[in-house]
């Protein structure tokens, strides 16, 4: 409902930067321009400085973007009072997730939401966690459920569970047969790991940055992209590698991996990522409250 202008100048004011407002509205960059200008045509002042591929705000834009903030949440309002009233739960929901949690954890979820909520259209991107937590920066997405410590204080993040991570092993291995093994293990053994800017990736060298261990020291053979690919190395005998146990369950029933558990215990929390927007749709709304009574329920 919002003038477009004034939305896509928000954007590109929010995020300092054309390109990514074009990324984030799915708009081009000349058309984002057309409209930032057609805005400044209309209130006969610059609202952008661009020196040197870099942009900021004017006097006159900061004082369109507080406004411009305050339409937006007072739309916000309205809409969720409306629908209040009318009990409708709809509209297009953009969901994002890290690779681990898309393929195991929300398939169930979402399926169960749409069941309660069949005027919800929702669109899920997949992702590594830096990118799901990029996307929740820029507003690609309303909401974001990632798989590491999100390090950014300005947004909201809430712990859905707590995730266990295993070692997993080939039958046959020298290591079958064991409970559990100290997490220096790793270092005696052809190492298979996830992607830079996995969750995984990143809760694995905390955990050896915590026990005193150099990652450096770790003979990795293979860097792949997503668990399947890791555990199909694991399961052709290319080496070992630690997975969240949630994602083993078939094999584990197969027999074609073996789980190991690590010493010292290694956790981490699947987390709901969003801003801190004091009034959203009230579809997204119900999601989060969904969301969060869904993983009490399924720990």
């Amino acid at each position: 409902m919002a003038d477009r202008r004034l939305q896509v100048f928000h954007t590109v004011a929010r995020l300092l930067s054309f390109t990514k407002a074009a990324e984030s509205l799915h708009m081009t960059q000349p058309a984002v321009t057309f409209q930032v200008r057609q805005l400044e045509e209309y209130f006969n002042t610059r609202l952008f400085d661009r020196t040197h591929n870099r942009i900021s705000l004017t006097e006159a834009g900061e004082r369109v973007y507080r406004y411009a903030d305050g339409i937006f949440a007072l739309y916000a309002e309205m809409e969720n009072a409306v629908r209040d009233l009318t009990g409708e739960v709809s509209g297009v929901l953009l969901v994002g997730a890290s690779t681990t949690v898309a393929e195991y954890m929300l398939p169930a979820l979402l399926g169960d939401f749409k069941k309660k909520y069949p005027e919800v259209t929702i669109r899920l991107s997949v992702a590594n966690s830096d990118a799901i937590v990029a996307m929740v920066e820029n507003n690609s997405i309303d909401l974001g459920v990632v798989e590491s410590p999100v390090h950014n204080k300005n947004l909201v993040v809430e712990t859905c569970r707590v995730d266990q991570m295993v070692l997993i092993i080939p039958p046959g291995h020298e290591l079958a047969g064991r409970d559990s093994v100290p997490i220096s293990t790793l270092l005696e053994y052809p190492y298979i790991c996830r992607e830079e800017g996995s969750g995984t990736r990143e809760v694995i060298l905390d955990q050896l940055k915590q026990t005193s261990i150099d990652s450096a020291n770790l003979d990795v053979v293979m860097e792949l992209g997503s668990p399947e690919a890791v555990k199909g190395a694991v399961e052709a005998g290319m080496g070992i590698s630690i997975v969240s146990r949630a994602t083993i369950a078939k094999e584990l029933e197969l027999g074609t991996l073996l789980a190991i558990n690590i010493q010292p215990p290694m956790e981490r929390p699947f987390s709901f990522v969003h801003q801190k927007q004091k009034f959203r749709l009230r579809a997204i709304e119900k999601l989060l409250d969904f969301a969060k009574i869904y993983c009490q329920e399924h720990p």
